[in-house]
């Protein structure tokens, strides 16, 4: 029997509801983004994020069903990000949901976060079964695991401090690149030399844990030096924005080393974790895996060593509402059903 649900996605700064018919196929995909209003802070502020998925979440809704050409009586399931997340964001998309389930009498789902992303691998290719290995690399999120069926998730290791893609925005801040930044270091990359600058790696010899702190302290004390009059300020989300000594070709060389380095570090540990689990199915999901040379390394290494890599396009690598509605499919096939006391879970991780 054909289910069509309605996915909505509030974890952090983007305002996302998708329709999805039977799990695979997307009728409407529609993302509100609140970076705008985050830029000049160089990162996300939970209470503006907030306020803007107040605002706008109704807007989105409407866009979602007429490009799904449906009415909200057309829907047979409500699923909504509940966790991980900010709290509250997450407080707004699941309230939205309690509204329109009880309203519409319509099943409630809770979806976590990152199952979610996960999951965009099998919208993406619909002959990918489990188990295979899985990394989400997000702005809140740096994460191996293996994803069994049903839906079960074996933590392999996480970020002991920065996600990668809080590390790409607290570089782009240091360079005066703006926020975002992990789209234009990806961008002004192809202009540098990824072997320019030997920024340290951290590769722990056993384990799947990240870390980049080394890294980005690595990058600061480099635009340290070269910065005349020591002009950067301070550690962290201290520092000054206008390293204006800097030439272009120091920034590009900079940005392109600092991202080769970030890869390294996801790419050695992803290696790892196929190697030691045996499996030949690789899923990447999450904001930074739209990152082109990580999907273009990982792809290279798939080849090279006989290993499946599902790369999701980057309209699903971003959080959205599609993904939300995909995964929940299987568990209303399973029955599954939430209570209208669902809560939010802001620290849940694959449980």
């Amino acid at each position: 029997m054909t289910a069509r649900i309605l996915g909505i996605e509030t974890s952090c700064d983007e305002t996302a509801i998708g329709v999805v018919e039977d799990g695979r196929r997307i009728l409407a995909n529609v993302v509100a983004s609140s970076s705008q209003f985050h830029a000049a802070y160089g990162g996300v502020v939970p209470e503006i994020a907030a306020r803007v998925h107040v605002e706008v979440i109704w807007q989105v809704l409407q866009e979602a069903l007429t490009a799904a050409q449906l009415s909200v009586e057309q829907l047979d399931a409500i699923a909504v990000t509940h966790g991980p997340g900010l709290p509250g964001a997450l407080l707004v998309g699941l309230a939205f949901a309690k509204g329109l389930a009880l309203a519409l009498d319509r099943p409630l789902i809770g979806i976590d976060h990152l199952a979610a992303h996960l999951y965009a691998g099998s919208m993406t290719d619909e002959a990918l079964e489990p188990p295979y290995v899985g990394l989400v690399v997000s702005g809140g999120h740096t994460l191996l695991c293996v994803a069994h069926p049903q839906q079960r998730f074996e933590v392999l290791g996480e970020t002991k401090d920065d996600a990668v893609g809080e590390a790409f925005d607290k570089v782009a801040r240091l360079l005066g690149l703006g926020y975002p930044g992990g789209p234009v270091i990806d961008r002004l990359s192809d202009e540098g030399r990824a072997d320019a600058i030997p920024f340290s790696r951290s590769h722990a010899k056993d384990g799947f844990d990240f870390s980049f702190s080394g890294l980005k302290t690595a990058v600061y004390q480099y635009v340290t030096k070269q910065v005349e009059g020591s002009r950067v300020k301070g550690e962290g989300d201290t520092l000054d924005p206008r390293p204006s000594t800097l030439d272009r070709q120091q920034v590009v060389d900079i940005a392109a080393s600092f991202q080769e380095a970030a890869v390294d570090i996801l790419l050695t540990k992803t290696l790892r974790a196929c190697q030691r689990t045996g499996l030949k199915r690789l899923v990447i999901g999450g904001g930074v895996a739209a990152n082109r040379r990580l999907r273009q390394r990982l792809l290279e290494a798939g080849q090279s060593r006989g290993l499946q890599v599902v790369c999701p396009p980057p309209a699903l690598c971003v959080d959205n509402g599609a993904m939300v509605a995909g995964v929940a499919f299987e568990q209303l096939q399973a029955g599954a059903r939430a209570p209208l006391s669902l809560a939010i879970d802001p620290n849940r991780c694959l449980n």
